[in-house]
């Protein structure tokens, strides 16, 4: 059986040293943080990105868009987006 959203999310959230969630969820920004930090993108110290910049340098990272755009590519995540991010967070 294919995984579905909810266990992809968590299994990012795991991949990145966060913890799973019982309920159905998108990531908060401390979680896209971690898995921008995880993927290489340094979100700084202190106030944390947008999650629309952090999405779109998400999905650039793992390949699924040249550039970050977050204005093009800032919308939540789809389940292809997620299984491209787990495959590149289960790489390492």
């Amino acid at each position: 059986m294919a995984p579905t959203v909810d266990d992809l999310r968590n299994e990012i959230r795991v991949a990145t040293g966060r913890h799973e969630r019982l309920v159905s969820t998108g990531f908060t920004k401390e979680a896209l943080a971690a898995i921008c930090g995880d993927l290489g993108y340094d979100v700084g110290d202190g106030q944390l990105p947008t999650k629309e910049l952090m999405r779109a340098e998400i999905r650039a990272r793992v390949g699924l868009v040249d550039h970050a755009d977050p204005d093009a590519e800032g919308d939540a995540f789809r389940k292809a987006d997620l299984e491209a991010i787990a495959e590149a967070l289960g790489e390492d």
